[in-house]
């Protein structure tokens, strides 16, 4: 169905990306490609889809690609049947319709004269009412954009599909209704994805670097079991190599030392002999030659030693480096925070909420607000929050600190630096050193510490907020994310997860992920109409 041979790609300033990456795909695979920020899955999948040409290499490919992207920016001045590649067909049905029966209109049409209530059975399908096909894309919100793209599946009937985070912006129903298309089609599927939900119904894991692609013949869950032995493994390796360092270590300096014994015993017996000064300059120059020798030769098994650990070390997965811990909330579990009666708000004439909302929160509760896309989810946490106040019912709030990461990051200041943005976390006088330590132990080298917090990925401004909690010595009573996960990889997502799992506090927490929700032990829950 697809090859790729040795595909190597250039960013436009030279930077290598990945290099000499092969793979095959074959008819009615469902693959999941995978791979840490940065990798080039979304490059990969475009190379794949004929939008990016590769610097060297080729591909074959039995079937055109039909390519659902993760960003629609590029669509936004297009209406809903240009994005889809129909309008030209629409446009010729219309006017045959009209009376215009020209061989133009007839050849643009090819024969497929149910476009048009295909477009409209396909749109019905995913939940998108949308009377007005010639709508602009901009005028869509994210999940509309990316129900349009689905669409285009059941309108074009393609072999081969290539998604790239599909489910980032769909609200629970309809990622629901994707799992269900994904188990039940037969056609070629290539899918990059950081929703493990989505993940465990695709049948092999393509794990991506910048020199090789991994294949894995199995699930998601059969992926992490499979990396589970290897870093296993790789832990058991550094163990033997850290300890062949010591004792390579120890014994370089043992036969340095009984070097130094012997030649000072030598020397002893030559001055005693009473050798001319020139033998005893040749003696002393040879023992020098035989203890430098052999110190080279015990460096150099060091030195080998130690690069191999260096690169067992670089090898180890980034979350395996980490150690994350919070401090603990300091109010007492089941202290009522928020006791809210008949809450509403308004936009314009109208009430946002059909039914006013009635709910409490409570101390060491972790809680999800759900709803449809378009339900009022992320102006329920600004109330919450106390960023917004309801205009009916009333609230009641204890004195809590809370900490909202909403899905632009805009805790994360972009005009300073990494090291910069840490130090203001920096309450309670951390020295230098320890701030560049804790912004290593969260994957921020020395080469990122005066980088601009604007040049930051998804993944590493999460991480970034995660090492700035554990510098500031207040940890928050209440943690409040609005779809945490949305631009994340598999690898942050982890780190994510694991973080929140130590946190004792509130946690409140909009999410479609339900694996996220799950690992995170998520047990309440406040619904949206």
């Amino acid at each position: 169905m697809l090859i790729l041979q040795d595909i190597s790609y250039a960013h436009p300033n030279k930077d290598q990306l990945f290099n000499n990456i092969s793979l095959s795909v074959a008819r009615h695979d469902k693959i999941a490609l995978i791979g840490n920020n940065g990798t080039g899955k979304s490059t990969l999948l475009k190379i794949m889809a004929g939008q990016l040409q590769p610097a060297s290499g080729y591909m074959l490919s039995e079937a055109a690609p039909y390519y659902i992207p993760q960003h629609f920016g590029q669509y936004n001045a297009l209406t809903i049947t240009e994005a889809l590649g129909v309008s030209i067909k629409l446009n010729a049905l219309k006017a045959i319709l009209d009376g215009d029966v020209s061989e133009e209109n007839m050849t643009l049409l090819q024969d497929d004269w149910t476009i048009e209530e295909r477009c409209r059975e396909a749109l019905q399908f995913w939940d998108l009412d949308l009377p007005d096909m010639n709508r602009r894309m901009e005028t869509l919100s994210g999940g509309q954009k990316t129900k349009v793209f689905l669409s285009g599946i059941l309108i074009h009937k393609p072999e081969l599909i290539l998604m790239d985070e599909p489910t980032n912006h769909l609200d629970l129903e309809s990622r629901i209704a994707l799992y269900e298309y994904i188990k039940s089609t037969q056609v070629t599927l290539i899918v990059v994805s950081h929703d493990r939900t989505l993940l465990n119904l695709l049948g092999a894991v393509y794990e991506l670097d910048k020199s090789s692609i991994n294949i894995y013949g199995g699930n998601y869950e059969f992926y992490r079991e499979q990396k589970m032995i290897e870093i296993n493994a790789l832990n058991e390796e550094l163990k033997d190599q850290e300890k062949a360092l010591r004792k390579a270590r120890l014994t370089e300096r043992q036969a340095i030392e009984r070097q130094q014994k012997l030649d000072a015993r030598g020397k002893k017996k030559q001055e005693k002999a009473g050798l001319p000064t020139i033998s005893m300059n040749t003696l002393r120059n040879n023992a020098q030659k035989s203890t430098a020798k052999t110190k080279e030769v015990h460096e150099k098994k060091v030195s080998d030693i130690a690069e191999a650990l260096s690169d067992l070390r670089k090898s180890m997965p980034g979350k395996d480096k980490m150690r994350i811990g919070f401090d603990d909330s300091q109010l007492h579990r089941g202290k009522i925070l928020v006791d809210a009666k008949d809450i509403n708000i308004r936009y314009g004439n109208r009430l946002l909420w059909s039914e006013p909302l009635n709910f409490q929160v409570i101390s060491g509760a972790r809680i999800s607000v759900k709803g449809a896309n378009g339900s009022g989810k992320t102006t329920l946490i600004k109330i919450i929050s106390g960023e917004l106040k309801p205009v009916t019912g009333t609230m009641q709030t204890a004195d809590f600190s809370a900490l909202y990461i909403d899905q632009d990051y805009t805790l994360i200041d972009n005009s300073i630096t990494v090291y910069e943005q840490a130090q203001n976390f920096n309450t309670g006088q951390l020295g230098e050193h320890e701030i560049k330590s804790r912004l290593t132990h969260f994957l921020f080298t020395y080469n990122d510490w005066d980088k601009p917090c604007a040049a930051l990925s998804g993944g590493e401004i999460m991480r970034l907020i995660l090492c700035c909690l554990t510098i500031n010595p207040n940890a928050p009573d209440m943690i409040i994310l609005d779809e945490p996960t949305n631009n994340l990889d598999i690898q942050n997502v982890e780190i994510l997860t694991n973080a929140i799992s130590n946190y004792t506090g509130t946690i409140i927490v909009v999410s479609h992920d339900a694996y996220f929700m799950e690992q995170i032990k998520v047990t309440d829950e406040i619904s949206l109409g």
